[in-house]
């Protein structure tokens, strides 16, 4: 299992960005995928999850009505639309995903969200 975030930056207060995770070594489209944030000092957590087919959705408070997660199983990517960005959004973003019972992460990219 290999996943490669991508499209972190600096970004201002209301801003937005995508980031992307790249899945290889898994059948991609039979998986759930899930991004989730580590401010630092702070614990990792759940930001957004999606079913294997996208059909499902879910968020955490703080980023609903401002993220969306989405999925192109044909390309075997998971995306993260992040908008009305907030300072307390600034950390490292990570996909995961369980396969057969093991978690496996990526690298994680930096989110930073300041003017």
């Amino acid at each position: 299992v290999h996943l490669v975030e991508s499209g972190g930056g600096l970004v201002q207060p209301g801003g937005s960005l995508r980031l992307s995770c790249a899945a290889s070594g898994f059948t991609f489209s039979s998986y759930a995928m899930s991004w989730y944030r580590q401010a630092p000092g702070k614990e990792r957590e759940l930001v957004a999850a999606i079913t294997s087919a996208g059909g499902m959705t879910n968020y955490a408070d703080s980023v609903k009505g401002r993220f969306t997660i989405s999925r192109d199983n044909a390309k075997n990517t998971v995306y993260l639309q992040m908008n009305s960005l907030k300072p307390e959004d600034t950390a490292v973003y990570y996909c995961y995903v369980s396969v057969r019972l093991k978690g496996a992460w990526g690298q994680g990219t930096q989110v930073t969200v300041s003017s």
